[in-house]
């Protein structure tokens, strides 16, 4: 059985359409990404199937609840956890999990039960009592993730879940979502503008882009569906346009672009076809500084089917 489903979800703020059509289903007991830049639509997505906000046209449902018509149901089967954190940071970490669950209607020893069952689940028993302004920020998410776990329930959203967090901290969240997800029996459904999030956490996952689901699947499934390699050739003294016709030319070259001083090319075997790129652009007179060849990766699936950098993107997203 699907535990999330969407089906063509539109979400209209003013003039700015930010879920135009957005389709997509996640099986029970699956982690599921929703990952694109800043901007992109994924944090109205996961607004919507969490009942905070209405679509204006199109259905969702959540561990089979509709999310307009049956809203306390999904509730009762959802946990959600925002970027922006709820925690009370004058509280303990007890305290702010005995709240939350007395909001969810749970009492007495079933409550504690389940408080310090979660304190030792995301590693925060030793740290229960003391107050959450003194905790760092993995041990604030933690909480975070804690709190929306308190009711059990089956599907939990993680939005944008290690925004914030240093390197260190990123991963050591990474390994908490793998371990709850299994722990937990959890269907997971998390955003994230990180590439290696995705592709470190995800079963399967969509690519959003300016408020549409532009494709889906497995991390490998996507990246081998870019036959060949990527290479990358850095040059000395501009001539892109020059390079490019060069590179175009080459037998088995596919998705020849320039960026700046920089020409990107996929080709059938980088390691082969470097050396007489090389020589072919040596001979048009055109100076190269360096040249890679890599695997195709999250960011080459995103600029195969947008037709735009990831990063790029993300930055016109921020501003």
């Amino acid at each position: 059985m699907d535990a999330i489903v969407a089906d063509d979800v539109h979400k209209r703020y003013g003039e700015i359409e930010a879920l135009d059509g957005v389709s997509f289903a996640v099986r029970g007991g699956e982690v599921f990404a929703l990952l694109g830049p800043n901007g992109a639509g994924k944090s109205t997505t996961v607004r919507v199937l969490t009942t905070l906000t209405k679509p204006d046209s199109g259905s969702a449902t959540v561990a089979g609840h509709d999310v307009v018509r049956h809203p306390n149901r999904a509730r009762s089967a959802l946990g959600y956890v925002p970027q922006d954190s709820g925690i009370d940071r004058e509280a303990t970490g007890r305290e702010n999990l005995m709240l939350q669950g007395r909001i969810y209607g749970m009492r007495g020893s079933e409550l504690k039960r389940r408080v310090d069952e979660l304190l030792e689940l995301v590693g925060l028993a030793d740290a229960a009592d003391r107050i959450v302004r003194g905790y760092s920020g993995g041990m604030k998410r933690r909480l975070d993730i804690a709190l929306g776990l308190v009711h059990r329930p089956s599907v939990l959203f993680l939005d944008e879940p290690t925004t914030g967090l240093d390197p260190e901290a990123r991963v050591a969240m990474w390994e908490e979502v793998q371990r709850l997800a299994a722990q937990e029996s959890l269907t997971i459904l998390l955003t994230t503008h990180y590439l290696e999030e995705a592709d470190q956490l995800a079963d399967r996952l969509a690519i959003v882009s300016r408020g549409r689901i532009i494709v889906e699947g497995t991390p490998e499934e996507l990246k081998r569906g870019l036959q060949g390699e990527l290479v990358t050739v850095d040059l000395q003294n501009g001539q892109a346009g020059d390079a490019v016709a060069v590179v175009e030319r080459f037998e088995g070259a596919r998705e020849t672009a320039a960026d700046g001083q920089q020409v990107r090319t996929r080709v059938p075997n980088g390691a082969q076809a470097i050396p007489a790129l090389l020589s072919a652009l040596e001979g048009a007179g055109i100076a190269v500084a360096s040249v890679a060849t890599s695997r195709p990766s999250l960011d080459d699936v995103y600029l195969h089917y947008t037709g735009r950098e990831f990063s790029a993107d993300d930055a016109e997203g921020q501003a």
